[in-house]
């Protein structure tokens, strides 16, 4: 995804502790950074609809492609055509994708916890498990991806079914944490009632602040997993905080 500048910024503030039921977790530019391959995935697609992938890009990142194919090529937005083109990315081009920092070594010592946790992404089912196989990642008992709602991000209902998979539904008193790097995800987080760790990799600090996240890092080396309470909630430690310079 490259350098994000953060100029008038540094990440020093923290570390603090805190303590959720649940976790979930976007894909794309929280686990893996997959840039490179998706560039490519628009490229065909532009290709295919007559629109440059540059136009495309300014506004794909944490959207459904089938949302943006239902604005720029209605024709083209049917579930058969995504999965077809998505299913693609890992096979072709997985060598394009990267962990992102510190992803790894969280998962395992949630799943070592046996932490409640899965992802919510806008990717579909082949793209979703085709990147988890490729990098060798562990995959979650309940995957949300992009045919699993009918509204993308940033509309609540993926994280909503989130909770709702992991036994947290929202009213319910249970505290839940998600993991987001694209403002469109931040906000359908908020709107799901969870708290919202805001990553600065794929956009700007400027970008990430304004969709109103409770915590924003670099990436997750700074989230330590600490405990595991008697009553089964995870207590994690934050650091490395965004702060105004």
């Amino acid at each position: 995804m490259g350098s994000i500048d953060t100029t008038g910024y540094n990440f020093t503030a923290g570390p603090e502790t805190v303590s959720f039921d649940s976790f979930l977790f976007d894909m794309d530019g929280t686990i893996i950074d997959s840039t490179a391959a998706v560039e490519k995935h628009w490229e065909g697609i532009g290709n295919d609809i007559g629109v440059s992938p540059e136009i495309i890009l300014q506004t794909s990142h944490g959207r459904r492609t089938i949302d943006m194919l239902r604005i720029l090529a209605p024709e083209k937005a049917t579930w058969e055509y995504v999965q077809s083109r998505e299913g693609l990315l890992p096979k072709l081009y997985g060598s394009d994708a990267v962990e992102i920092p510190g992803a790894r070594p969280l998962l395992d010592s949630l799943i070592a916890l046996s932490a409640p946790w899965t992802i919510v992404t806008s990717g579909s089912l082949p793209l979703v498990s085709g990147w988890l196989k490729v990098l060798d990642l562990p995959t979650p008992e309940h995957l949300v991806t992009a045919e699993s709602v009918q509204n993308g991000k940033p509309d609540p209902a993926c994280y909503l079914l989130g909770r709702e998979k992991l036994g947290e539904s929202a009213g319910q008193g249970k505290e839940v944490l998600v993991f987001e790097d694209a403002p469109a995800g931040i906000k359908a987080g908020k709107a799901a009632g969870c708290k919202v760790v805001g990553l600065v990799t794929s956009h700007s600090v400027e970008e990430v602040l304004a969709a109103g996240p409770d915590w924003v890092v670099k990436d997750l080396t700074q989230v330590k997993v600490v405990r595991r309470e008697g009553d089964g909630k995870v207590v994690l430690e934050v650091g490395g905080l965004l702060v105004r310079n």
